[in-house]
C-alpha cells in the first residue's frame, strides 16, 4: 500500500535564518525558484519576532550566529505558542557528532553540513515537509491517513485516468456500543475495523492500494475495480467473528445491547456490523472528492437497510 502524494511546494512557507547575507540570498533564491514562499531573517532574535506573525511550514536555521545562536533559537521556537511543532533544519559548518547531538537535543529535526549543494538542501526540505504533511493527516487512533491524504489520493487517481474503485466502510450500531461499553472499548472497535481493513487489502489487494481513516467509524479503501468485491468480502469475513469478542456473554446471547435515547426510551441495538459501499469509474465518471462522498453516502444508506455486514456495489452509469 502507498501513501497519498502531497504537493511539496504549493503554498508552503519557509523561514530562512542566517547572518551571512550572501548565503541567505542564495538559499532564498533556490527555494523561491523551487516554488516556496520564503521569508528571511538575519538573526535568531529577528526570527523569533517574525514568528509572531508567520506560521512557516519549515525553518532553515544557521547554527553559528551572534547574540543568539541556532541552538538557543531552536529552543525558543520549541517554546513558541503557535510554532512549537514547526520542523527545523539546522545549517552549520560543523560536522562533529557532538554538534549534531546538541542540535537534536535543542529540538532540531535535521542537520545540513556546510558547504552543501542546492539539490541536497531542496531534497531535505521536500522530504521533511512531505513527512510532516503525512504525519499531520494520520489518525492518532489508527495511524491511518486522514482526509487530507484521502483527498490527495483520490485526486491523483482521477488525474491519471485509470480505472479505480472506492470502498467506503461504515460501522453500524457503533454509538450504542460506545454508550454501553465506554470509549476505551469503542476505540478498540475502531482499531479492529482499521486492522481488519489493512489485513484484507494486503491479502486481496494491489501493492499500490490505499487505506484511509475518514474519521470516527468511517474508513475508505482505494483499489482497482477487479479487486474491490474480493476485498469487501474479506473484510466482512474477518470482521464479523472478531467484533463479537468485544461483547460480554449476556449481550452475545441475546444478540443486542440496550441503551436509552435522549428521551429516556430504552432501545435495543444489534451486534455491530459493517456497511460497505463500492463505487468505480468503470461505467460512470468520478470527477471529484465531494461527488464521490455524496454517491457513497447514498449507497451506504441503502446498504444499512439490508441489515448485518454487507457490501453494495454501484452499477449506475451516471
Amino acid at each position: 500500500m502507498t501513501n497519498a502524494r502531497f504537493d511539496d511546494t504549493q503554498g508552503r512557507r519557509i523561514l530562512v535564518v542566517d547572518d551571512d547575507r550572501n548565503l541567505r540570498k542564495i538559499i532564498t533564491t533556490n527555494l523561491e525558484f523551487a516554488g516556496y514562499d520564503v521569508t528571511s531573517a538575519a538573526s535568531g532574535v529577528e526570527a523569533i519576532q517574525i514568528l509572531e506573525d508567520l506560521q512557516p511550514d519549515l525553518v532553515l536555521l544557521d547554527v553559528m550566529m551572534p547574540a543568539m545562536d541556532g541552538y538557543e533559537t531552536t529552543r525558543r521556537i520549541r517554546k513558541h505558542p503557535t510554532n512549537s511543532h514547526v520542523p527545523i533544519i539546522l545549517l552549520t559548518a560543523k560536522g562533529e557528532v557532538e554538534d549534531k547531538v546538541a542540535g537534536f537535543d535543542a529540538g532540531a529535526d535535521d542537520y545540513i553540513t556546510k558547504p552543501f549543494g542546492p539539490q541536497e538542501m531542496l531534497a531535505r526540505v521536500r522530504a521533511k515537509i512531505r513527512r510532516v504533511a503525512v504525519d499531520s493527516s494520520l489518525s492518532p487512533l489508527t495511524r491511518l491517513p486522514g482526509n487530507l491524504a484521502i483527498e490527495a489520493e483520490l485526486k491523483r487517481r482521477i488525474e491519471i485516468h485509470q480505472p479505480f474503485a472506492v470502498l467506503y466502510e461504515d460501522l453500524d450500531n457503533f454509538k450504542a456500543f460506545n454508550d454501553v461499553y465506554g470509549f476505551t472499548h469503542g476505540d478498540e472497535a475502531i482499531q479492529l475495523v482499521a486492522s481488519t481493513t489493512v489485513d484484507a487489502v494486503r491479502r486481496r489487494g494491489n501493492e499500490d492500494d490505499f487505506v484511509g481513516h475518514i474519521g470516527g467509524d468511517d474508513f475508505l479503501v482505494v483499489t482497482s475495480p477487479d479487486r474491490s468485491e474480493e476485498i469487501a468480502r474479506e473484510i466482512i469475513a474477518q470482521f464479523d467473528p472478531d467484533i463479537r469478542k468485544l461483547y460480554n456473554a449476556h449481550d452475545l446471547r441475546v444478540g443486542y445491547v440496550e441503551t436509552r435515547d435522549r428521551r429516556g426510551t430504552l432501545n435495543r441495538f444489534p451486534i455491530m456490523s459493517l456497511s460497505i459501499a463500492i463505487l468505480t469509474n468503470e461505467q460512470r465518471a468520478l470527477d471529484n472528492y465531494a461527488q464521490i462522498g455524496e454517491a457513497a453516502a447514498e449507497l451506504k444508506r441503502y446498504a444499512k437497510q439490508l441489515g448485518g455486514s454487507v457490501y453494495v456495489k454501484d452499477k449506475r452509469r451516471q
